[in-house]
C-alpha cells in the first residue's frame, strides 16, 4: 500500500530496503514519502530528536522522556486537542545516525492506535540542483474494532502527512535562514 502516492524507483528501493513490516490479518500498513528542499543533515537534526517531536509535529504539545535517549527510552507525549487522544506513550526502537533511521513503537496512551510502530528514514537527494532530502515514513497498526483497514490507514496517513508537511516547512525555513543545528548525539 502506498497511501495513494506514486513511488519512483528510488523511493521504492528505499521502501523495500528499510520499510518492510510484518503484518497480521487485522493490521494495515503503508509508507508515505516527502521531498524537502533542505539538506539531509538539517532534516535529520529534527527527526532524530526523540525527546523533541513538538519541534515539527503540530499535534504534540509536550514531551517528557524517561531514559537516556538510547534504544528503549520511553517518551510521554501530550496531544493537542482536536485529535481523539490526549496522551501517547512511545518507545524508541531504532536510532541510526549513519543510515538516518528512526523507529518508534507506541506502548500506551488513551487512543485507538494499538500495536503501532513506525520507521522513518531520511535520504539525501538533489532538488532543482540544490541539496534536498527524501523522507519516508512507514507504519503498521492494528485495525480497531468497528473500523476497516482503509479507514484506519486513511486516518494514520492523514496524521503522517500533516507531520511531514510540518517537517518540510520547519526544515525549509531553517535552510533559508541557514540555521543548521549540530547533531547532538547525547
Amino acid at each position: 500500500m502506498n497511501g495513494g502516492d506514486a513511488y519512483g524507483a528510488m523511493e521504492a528501493q528505499y521502501i523495500r530496503r528499510h520499510h518492510s513490516h510484518e503484518t497480521s490479518e487485522n493490521q494495515c500498513t503503508s509508507a508515505l514519502v516527502k521531498h524537502i528542499r533542505a539538506p539531509v543533515h538539517l532534516v535529520w537534526s529534527l527527526v532524530r530528536r526523540f525527546d523533541q517531536p513538538q519541534r515539527y509535529k503540530p499535534f504534540v504539545s509536550r514531551c517528557v522522556v524517561n531514559g537516556d535517549l538510547g534504544i528503549g527510552s520511553v517518551r510521554e507525549v501530550n496531544v493537542r486537542s482536536g485529535l481523539p487522544a490526549t496522551t501517547s506513550t512511545e518507545r524508541l526502537e531504532l536510532l541510526d545516525d549513519e543510515e538516518h533511521m528512526l523507529g518508534i513503537k507506541i506502548v500506551g496512551g488513551d487512543h485507538r492506535l494499538r500495536n503501532y510502530s513506525s520507521i522513518m528514514t531520511v535520504h539525501p537527494e538533489i532538488i532543482d540542483g540544490r541539496p534536498g532530502t527524501l523522507v519516508i515514513e512507514s507504519f503498521v497498526v492494528d485495525v480497531p474494532e468497528g473500523n476497516t483497514k482503509d479507514e484506519t490507514c486513511y486516518f494514520v496517513e492523514a496524521l503522517i502527512r500533516c507531520n511531514l508537511k510540518s517537517l518540510a516547512d520547519v526544515s525549509e525555513r531553517m535552510a533559508v535562514q541557514d540555521r543548521t543545528e549540530p547533531i547532538n548525539r547525547h
